[in-house]
């Protein structure tokens, strides 16, 4: 799905990530504005890819889940969207508890959608479960 949406990931560090999803005909409703789902999929790309960088390089076997979301919309998105998760850090400590911690751990990471004119568009809280397979 995210390819047929048409997800780019923009940048990928340890402290920050940013998915663009743009404005085309499968990503739009009836009503000229992005899909929620589709905003909601890039949004939870860019909180997704900063565990997964870090958890593939422990070579460890694991386990992700979204465990709960929350988002806000605050203008229509009816241009390209930058998703921009800057949570790294705290992803990361949640791994190294995940890492020693057999009952596993869990994150809220925040992501916000700003359209490519720079206005915010919408807002996302992603909590996260990580537990590593044995």
């Amino acid at each position: 799905m995210a390819l047929i949406a048409g997800l780019k990931v923009r940048e990928l560090t340890n402290e920050n990530c940013t998915v663009s999803i743009p404005y085309k005909y499968v990503n739009k409703n009836p009503f000229r504005s992005m899909y929620f789902a589709a905003q909601s999929m890039a949004a939870e790309l860019s909180t997704a890819l900063l565990a997964m960088d870090k958890l593939m390089a422990t070579k460890q076997k694991y386990s992700m889940l979204v465990i709960d979301m929350q988002a806000n919309f605050t203008k229509k998105a009816a241009k390209r969207v930058f998703f921009t998760c800057n949570d790294g850090n705290l992803v990361h400590q949640a791994i190294e508890k995940a890492l020693s911690d057999p009952n596993g751990a869990s994150f809220v990471a925040k992501t916000t959608g700003i359209d490519e004119d720079g206005n915010q568009v919408s807002e996302f809280q992603f909590t996260w479960s990580i537990k590593i397979k044995k």
